[in-house]
């Protein structure tokens, strides 16, 4: 009898308290995720969180010293699993002087693929015009698209990129990420590592975040965002904060960095709130609804620390 889960069977990746030690130093420590077909989902944190890691045990590249990967319904690694997925992982590495088109040649005769995979992959990420220089010509930007590009080769199911977007200018920034929207679009899933929270932001599904080497949360980004609240900037901050704990309640109020007040009520609570305010004498700058960015989200649920250093990536 088959008591796989309808979930189940929609996770693309899967991994189960998924942990690699190096010696005494733990990089990734029981990470269990799932990643659903067709979506795009975000895995984030600091450098060294161990974001890198896990991916490279994903790809069957690291053995774990604990737990398992699953990828595609079989174990991480293996031969028919790799075929059906793509990645760009630590930055590209091609032959630095042979042009980006035999470069991909080269991959796409290796996998037994027809030289029109070459073209149709250069033309995706725009390279079509640069395809014949040599790739050591390449700015950085050029050769993080030939390295998606090599990703792509073969039209794989699951498609993990590790921080594509570096040392594009933003022009193909907004190309990248039209790019892995299509993607999903087109019904593959796809894995995406980047720092660039506002990128991510607009254009995952879901998130996983990482932080020493731990996974600390995987939700749907506008979960993870919460609702709309309401920001003020009121002086004495005393009375702000008084008034705002009596009508939302203390553990609904919390400071912004810039010395506003973040206050847990719906949008329209804010004329009452600026009444109340004025009422026990604060000067009122700015009470206005407010949505968290996962910018902002991210940074509470993490910390940099002279310890995150000492984790391998």
């Amino acid at each position: 009898m088959d008591t796989t889960s309808e979930t189940d069977r929609d996770l693309v990746l899967r991994t189960d308290g998924l942990t690699k030690r190096y010696g005494d130093r733990t990089a990734v420590d029981r990470v269990s995720m799932g990643v659903r077909r067709g979506e795009v989902y975000g895995f984030l944190g600091h450098n060294g969180a161990g974001k890198t890691t896990t991916l490279r045990m994903v790809l069957g590249l690291v053995r774990p010293t604990a737990g398992r990967a699953t990828v595609l319904g079989r174990p991480a690694g293996r031969p028919e699993v790799t075929a059906r997925v793509g990645a760009l992982v630590e930055g590209p590495g091609f032959y630095p002087y042979l042009s980006g088109r035999d470069n991909l040649r080269t991959l796409a005769r290796y996998r037994h693929l027809p030289r029109r995979e070459v073209e149709r992959v250069l033309d995706l990420v725009d390279l079509t015009g640069r395809g014949g220089d040599a790739y050591r010509g390449y700015s950085l930007g050029m050769k993080q698209r030939l390295g998606v590009a090599a990703a792509l080769l073969g039209d794989p199911e699951l498609v993990i990129l590790d921080e594509p977007t570096n040392g594009l200018d933003p022009a193909g920034m907004a190309d990248m990420r039209d790019l892995v929207v299509s993607l999903a679009r087109d019904g593959r899933t796809v894995v995406l590592s980047s720092h660039l929270l506002a990128e991510v932001q607009q254009i995952c599904d879901r998130v996983g975040i990482i932080d020493h080497g731990r996974l600390l949360r995987e939700a749907r980004v506008a979960d993870l965002r919460g609702g709309v609240t309401v920001r003020v900037r009121a002086t004495p901050p005393d009375a702000a904060l008084a008034v705002a704990s009596r009508m939302a309640g203390p553990d609904a109020v919390r400071p912004l960095p810039d010395g506003a007040l973040g206050v847990d009520l719906p949008a329209s609570a804010a004329p009452d709130l600026t009444r109340a305010l004025v009422a026990a004498g604060a000067d009122v700058h700015e009470v206005a609804p407010s949505e968290r960015s996962l910018e902002e989200v991210f940074f509470e649920m993490t910390t940099e620390s002279p310890t995150t250093k000492e984790h391998v990536s």
